[in-house]
């Protein structure tokens, strides 16, 4: 996941004094500068995250790069400029500082969706999805990784308070806690709708590769 206090002294960094506060774009408009982002890879070269994609904004790379806290490893045929200095803007950076990420991620509404591949645990469907305690709160289940489980309206509403055994509906997986890095794995089945050229050579999807 993005390193939080990373982002944040990124974002609220000035640029060094006689380059100026803003930048100004070179290069035609056949990409917007906020259609930019930059990859962002640990210090390993892997991402920090497949989904969502580790991406920033490219005013936070640039600042990133100002701050020598990454490396640019790709760049864009975009330059940006200010009144002394010029760059091309970095589509693929890595940070200098490996940052170790937490052995679990946060339970979540999202995170459940994903540990469960977006679809309904009893049918498979991935249309209105919700959660469903697997062991009824009145039979005493607890709202944890172990006991919810994605679920469609449809089947939540059949199997309203009972248990899947009393209400003979059998689980596609059996609800587990995810690591981190069983949830990145994950999300690595789920490539975003653009990925930039320059960034494939540092992701690795579940898809078939070219011969």
């Amino acid at each position: 996941m993005l390193h939080k206090a990373l982002i944040e002294r990124a974002a609220s960094a000035r640029p060094h004094s006689g380059d100026g506060a803003a930048f100004n774009d070179v290069l035609g408009n056949d990409r917007h500068l906020s259609n930019c982002p930059a990859l962002v890879l640990n210090a390993d070269y892997t991402p920090l995250s497949y989904y969502p994609l580790s991406l920033w904004p490219w005013q936070t790379a640039i600042k990133a790069v100002f701050l020598e806290r990454v490396d640019i490893i790709e760049t864009y045929d975009r330059e940006v400029h200010s009144a002394s200095f010029g760059m091309k803007l970095p589509s693929v950076i890595a940070l200098r500082q490996y940052v170790r990420p937490s052995e679990y991620p946060a339970f979540t509404r999202f995170n459940l969706f994903l540990r469960d591949s977006f679809q309904c645990q009893y049918c498979g469907s991935p249309e209105n999805l919700t959660f469903d305690h697997i062991v009824p709160r009145r039979l005493g289940g607890r709202t944890s990784w172990e006991n919810v489980a994605a679920a469609c309206s449809p089947c939540n509403l059949r199997k309203g308070g009972r248990t899947p055994e009393q209400a003979r509906m059998r689980l596609m997986n059996r609800a587990i806690r995810p690591t981190t890095w069983q949830l990145q794995e994950r999300g690595r089945a789920f490539p975003p709708g653009h990925l930039h050229e320059s960034w494939r050579d540092w992701l690795y999807w579940d898809v078939e590769l070219e011969s």
